[in-house]
């Protein structure tokens, strides 16, 4: 079991699109105030707070999901109403799912 299993937290979903290719990141918040960012590339990044995470998430032109409205979805690519987080059970099921192959119309 790892730290995040041990404890509650917060968790905010970001996306990013590069071309015809949605990108997810999970970022989550401990109670201890440690951010963690798990990446479409299998890893878990740890800072020292929600707002170093937040900044490197944007740094890598990450938005955070929850934030987007309409017209940030269009310039992102895609429909608000038809993406949504990817869910799995754990991790390892999670990682294939972080990045979308988007149908262009």
């Amino acid at each position: 079991m790892n730290e995040t299993d041990a404890e509650n937290y917060e968790e905010q979903w970001w996306i990013a699109s590069l071309g015809d290719v949605l990108v997810w990141a999970r970022m989550r918040v401990l109670d201890s105030g440690v951010a963690e960012v798990f990446n479409a590339e299998g890893e878990t990044l740890r800072y020292d707070d929600e707002d170093a995470a937040r900044m490197a998430l944007l740094d890598a032109e990450f938005r955070s999901f929850d934030g987007l409205d309409d017209d940030d979805a269009t310039t992102l690519g895609f429909e608000l109403d038809w993406i949504e987080p990817p869910e799995a059970e754990n991790d390892e099921e999670l990682l294939p799912l972080m990045t979308e192959k988007q149908a262009r119309h």
